[in-house]
């Protein structure tokens, strides 16, 4: 059984920071691929940010510049550093996590809200 513990979610105004945080516990040989998703009201869940476990990264052209992934691989857990935001940005983030047999956990989500 492996669990997934997001936070950091909040409200902010537009141009303020927050950082995520999501811990993986349980049963875990070792994490692969980490990342954060988002989905907006209305709108599809989408890719924000990725790392791997030698940590390269991927983010969204939308976020890049702004936003950072990093990993704890000591911890299992996953970071998002989220500057500059803006009220698009506002989504209930999702964490996931790709283990050595190549089963996906995600978390149950944290909500990011942006005012303006």
């Amino acid at each position: 059984q492996v669990q997934l513990v997001e936070s950091g979610g909040g409200s902010v105004q537009a141009g303020g920071s927050l950082r995520l945080s999501c811990a993986a516990s349980g049963t875990i040989f070792r994490i692969n691929a980490m990342g954060w998703y988002r989905q907006a009201p209305g709108k599809q869940r989408e890719l924000v940010a990725s790392i791997t476990r030698n940590l390269s990264t991927n983010y969204a052209d939308s976020v890049k510049g702004r936003f950072t992934i990093s990993r704890d691989n000591a911890k299992n857990t996953v970071y998002l550093q989220m500057n500059s935001l803006k009220p698009e940005d506002t989504a209930v983030y999702y964490c996931k996590i790709e283990v050595v047999s190549g089963i996906n956990y995600g978390g149950e989500g944290t909500l990011v809200t942006v005012s303006s």
